[in-house]
């Protein structure tokens, strides 16, 4: 499901390419793709697609998807769409915030035994979320976007059933956008 997905937002990108038209300003092109930095920090791939509606708003979805569950305990995957304000001179670029929502899959609460040494963990959990963040993202001439931001969410329903009841979005990302 997470490579249909994947493949999903790729033709969409591709797709959305050939329904535009030309403009005269070089910045406004509306779509993007990006690829966070971070991410595999944390054993992690993060990707993102943005689509501008105007000068000031785009909405976007990204998906992180966890490989490596040494170094990111808690996450499995999570889906989050979102909507962008920009307050930047140029075509949706500079300063901003976000709203955004979270469908994510955690690991279950970790229930520990007598000896208080050994646990058990509770199958995944499965939650929606939302939060706020803000950010800001540079634009080149040529396309090139570099982008950093911080986000924070509450998960809505069975934050009981997890070891925490928060997510984090935070990343440096780089893309494209055509």
């Amino acid at each position: 499901m997470k490579k249909n997905f994947l493949l999903l937002i790729i033709l969409f990108a591709f797709y959305s390419v050939n329904a535009q038209s030309e403009t005269g300003d070089p910045y406004q092109k509306n779509n993007e793709i990006k690829l966070n930095l971070f991410a595999p920090l944390s054993g992690s791939v993060e990707v993102a697609f943005e689509r501008h509606l105007n000068k000031r708003s785009s909405l976007g979805i990204s998906t992180f998807i966890v490989y490596d569950q040494t170094k990111n305990e808690d996450m499995n995957y999570n889906v989050s769409p979102y909507y962008r304000y920009y307050f930047g001179k140029k075509y949706a670029s500079g300063f901003f915030v976000e709203g955004f929502g979270m469908f994510t899959s955690i690991d279950g609460k970790k229930i520990y035994a007598p000896d208080n040494v050994t646990f058990t963990e509770n199958k995944d959990v499965y939650d929606l979320a939302l939060g706020a963040g803000l950010g800001w993202k540079l634009i080149t001439k040529k396309g090139f976007v570099v982008e950093a931001n911080v986000g924070y969410g509450k998960l809505l329903f069975n934050a009981n059933k997890t070891d925490h009841d928060v997510v984090a979005k935070y990343g440096l990302s780089i893309g494209y956008r055509f």
